[in-house]
C-alpha cells in the first residue's frame, strides 16, 4: 500500500486497458482508497477488509462473466475409470502414456525411457511490502520498481535474482511458489507441451466452469474414410458432377437429422456429465481400455485472476463494497458528537448498497461485463 505522504510519479497512473497497472491487489486496493478520499483523508477500513471486498467482486465476477471459452484435446487413455477425466489439468495435449497422477506429480522420472521432464522457472511472492526508497542506490532497480514492490506481488525468477542479488538480506521478504506446471519433452520428436494452466496468483489450476459440447474424432467426421459423412460428402459432389442436382443439402440436413436420432436410439454417441466441483467429466459409456480415441471439448474456463481485477466491475463492486465497510464503521459514531460540534456522516453505507445493488444486476443482465455471451449453462 502507498504511504500517506507518498508522492507516485505520473508513470504509476499511466495506463490502458489492455495494459493497465493494475497488477495485483495491493494497487488496486490504493485505486480504492483514492477513490474514497485518501490520502487527503482518513479512511477507517483495514488492508485485510479492502482486499476481501477484492476477492469478493473477483469471485462475483468468475461465477457469472469471468470466463473464456476454449477447446481441449484429451486422449482416452487419461480416463479413470468410474471417476472420469480431470479437466482442470487438462490444458494441452501432453504426454498420452500418462496419467492424472503422473501429470499432477512433478518428481522425475516418469514411466518411459523416451520422455524428460523440466520444471520451469520458479515464481516468487512478496511478503510484504518494499518501498521504492529501498532501491534508490540501484538506477537498474528504481527504474522497475518506481512505487516499490507491493504485498503479495509476484516476481519472476530473473527479477528476483536482480533484488537478491541487490540486497541478500531482501530473501526475507519473499516466498517461492510451491507447485508449478511440468514442462514435458518427448526425445523422440522433441516436441515440447505444457501440462496444464497454472494461474500462479491463487496457486491453483484455472477451473472449468462447464461442458457444452464433445466430439470423439475417431467415429465421426467428414475427413475420415468410410463414415456416414464422408460418404453423403462423396454422394453429393458426384450428384452435382453427373449433373444430377436430387440430393442438395437439405438432403444432407435431413440425413443429419436421422444420424443425430440413430446415435441416440442406438446410444452410439457417448453422453457427458460434468462436475464443476470435482473438476471430472463423466463419459457415458464408458471408454475402453483397448479402444483409444482422442476427443475435443468445448467448454468455459476461468480466466486467471490477475487477469479478472483489472476489470471495470471488479473494481466498481470493490468500490460499493469496501464504501458499506466504511458506512458501517462510521455508523457506530453517528450518536458521538465531534470535537467542534460535527457529527458522524454515514451516507457512504446507503450509497454502497444501492451501487452494489445497481452492479449486481448489471453483471446478472451481461451488462458491463467483459465477456457476454449468452448464459445458457448459468440459467437452468
Amino acid at each position: 500500500m502507498a504511504l500517506a505522504c507518498e508522492v507516485l510519479p505520473i508513470s504509476a497512473f499511466q495506463s490502458t486497458n489492455l495494459s493497465s497497472k493494475i497488477d495485483g491487489f495491493g494497487r488496486l486496493g490504493d485505486r480504492i482508497k483514492r477513490s474514497l478520499g485518501y490520502p487527503l483523508i482518513s479512511i477507517e477500513i483495514h488492508q485485510d477488509q479492502l482486499f476481501e471486498n477484492i476477492q469478493i467482486a473477483a469471485e462475483m465476477f468468475t461465477k457469472w462473466s469471468g470466463y473464456t471459452q476454449e477447446y481441449l484435446v484429451f486422449d482416452s487413455n487419461l480416463y479413470e475409470h468410474n471417476k472420469g477425466l480431470r479437466l482442470d489439468l487438462l490444458f494441452t495435449l501432453a504426454n498420452t502414456n500418462l496419467t492424472n497422477a503422473q501429470i499432477v506429480n512433478t518428481t522425475p522420472p516418469w514411466p518411459g525411457a523416451n520422455f524428460t521432464v523440466e520444471l520451469p522457472p520458479p515464481m516468487f511472492v512478496a511478503t510484504s511490502q518494499l518501498a521504492s526508497t529501498v532501491f534508490t542506490s540501484s538506477s537498474a532497480l528504481s527504474s522497475v520498481f518506481t512505487d516499490g514492490i507491493y504485498e503479495f506481488e509476484i516476481l519472476p525468477d530473473t527479477l528476483y535474482s536482480q533484488v537478491t542479488s541487490f540486497s541478500q538480506s531482501l530473501t526475507a521478504n519473499f516466498r517461492m511458489s510451491q507447485t508449478r506446471s511440468p514442462k514435458i519433452q518427448d526425445v523422440q520428436t522433441t516436441v515440447t507441451q505444457y501440462a496444464n494452466t497454472f494461474d500462479y496468483d491463487v496457486m491453483e489450476y484455472r477451473k472449468v466452469i462447464d461442458v457444452t459440447n464433445f466430439e470423439e474424432g475417431s467415429t465421426t467426421g467428414i475427413n475420415t474414410l468410410f463414415t456416414l459423412e464422408q460418404t453423403l460428402a462423396q454422394q453429393t459432389y458426384f450428384s452435382h458432377a453427373l449433373g444430377n442436382f436430387g440430393f442438395d443439402l437439405i438432403s444432407w440436413h435431413c440425413v443429419k437429422e436421422w444420424m443425430e436420432t440413430r446415435e441416440k436410439l442406438l446410444a452410439i454417441r457417448r453422453d457427458l456429465k460434468f462436475d464443476d466441483r470435482t473438476q471430472y467429466l463423466q463419459l457415458y459409456p464408458q471408454p475402453k481400455n483397448n479402444s483409444r480415441f482422442y476427443g475435443v471439448i468445448s467448454c468455459y474456463v476461468e480466466r486467471p485472476l490477475r487477469d479478472i481485477i483489472k476489470e471495470p466491475w471488479v473494481y466498481q463492486y470493490a468500490l460499493a463494497l469496501s464504501k458499506i465497510t466504511v458506512g458501517r464503521v462510521r455508523g457506530k459514531f453517528t450518536n458521538v458528537q465531534l470535537l467542534g460540534g460535527g457529527t458522524m456522516n454515514v451516507d457512504l453505507l446507503n450509497e454502497g448498497l444501492q451501487e452494489k445493488k445497481e452492479l449486481e444486476e448489471n453483471l446478472y443482465q451481461g451488462l458491463g461485463a467483459a465477456t457476454t455471451d449468452p448464459a445458457l449453462f448459468f440459467v437452468s
